[in-house]
């Protein structure tokens, strides 16, 4: 088939992710404004563009276990499962994945976390937790009878700690009996446009949806990305987590602008950031008996000091 506007490629096959979580591996041959043509060996497949996702050369191009759809794998790290789920309605995604949000509670103020496993370890924001002695969380489980138990969970322990990204790995200390569900986290390609809702603890009001769009997907501020969503992100959202539409956590809900400043302005840590954080987490290990980490900072070298010319009086600037 002719590339006619678009160019033959034949130089690899390529993991084309659809929009709906299906993957499609073969060769682009030809590349057209509205679509892509992939030889699949046995056929020609057109890829209307629009559907697309992303692109990535190879099966494994993000050195990532690519997930079927519909599926989770987990990580090489064991601490985490990522997937590629199946859309659904945000009520679904809420009822099935909301169980993994836990707040948090230290003497200082309340926050927002999520599960990332089944042995309680838990992501939220450093801001949340850094400087406490005492935290606890709350469990929010599926009931026999319908709705959510409330449970308390004392002695949460701080594992690792990176200030400058903000992000925090705590654990909770589960009894036998607890079973919690736990977040799948997703890819970290996310688009402006994408919908996404932040489930957490908005001044203290438990279990408070809010949804959204991905208003940019990388936003520099102070020298970091983020992602910003139109998504209310409020005092005590600190730490949830950002869902896109396959209930995949695509962020960790970090910061809003002042109600008084911008509305419609929230900031979410990406979850490539989150999965660096995890797998390197013994290079961010919390020692409680040494808050300094070991480091010391020293001061630069003092600029020495300029001697004043000949004939000049007075202080730089003044007139004679």
């Amino acid at each position: 088939m002719a590339a006619g506007a678009g160019e033959a490629l034949g130089d690899g096959f390529e993991t084309i992710v659809l929009k709906d979580g299906q993957r499609v591996v073969g060769d682009v041959v030809a590349e057209k404004p509205e679509a892509l043509y992939v030889d699949l060996g046995y056929d020609l497949l057109k890829v209307p563009r629009e559907s697309i996702a992303r692109r990535a050369k190879g099966e494994e191009a993000s050195g990532e276990v690519v997930a079927k759809p519909g599926t989770t794998v987990a990580d090489p790290s064991g601490f985490f499962a990522t997937g590629s789920l199946r859309p659904a309605p945000v009520k679904e995604l809420v009822a099935k994945h909301g169980e993994a949000v836990v707040a948090i509670e230290t003497p200082s103020g309340k926050g927002s976390g999520f599960l990332i496993n089944d042995q309680g370890y838990a992501i939220t924001n450093a801001h949340v937790i850094e400087g406490e002695t005492r935290i606890a969380a709350i469990l929010y489980q599926n009931a026999p009878g319908g709705g959510l138990s409330r449970r308390r969970v004392e002695d949460v322990e701080i594992v690792a700690i990176n200030p400058f990204f903000d992000l925090a790995l705590i654990k909770l200390p589960l009894g036998a009996d607890v079973k919690p569900g736990h977040a799948i986290l997703g890819s970290e390609e996310v688009n402006s446009g994408d919908s996404v809702f932040a489930v957490g603890n908005p001044l203290g009001m438990e279990r408070t949806v809010t949804q959204g769009i991905v208003s940019n997907r990388s936003r520099n501020l102070e020298g970091q990305l983020y992602i910003q969503t139109d998504t209310a992100i409020n005092p005590g959202n600190s730490g949830g987590p950002l869902f896109n539409q396959r209930g995949e956590v695509v962020g960790v809900t970090s910061r809003g602008a002042r109600a008084d400043m911008a509305d419609n302005l929230g900031f979410a840590i990406p979850i490539a950031y989150v999965k660096d954080f995890i797998r390197h987490r013994e290079a961010f290990a919390f020692d409680k008996t040494n808050p300094n980490s070991g480091y010391r900072y020293l001061d630069p070298p003092r600029r020495p000091r300029r001697e004043k010319p000949e004939g000049l009086i007075g202080k730089p600037g003044e007139s004679k």
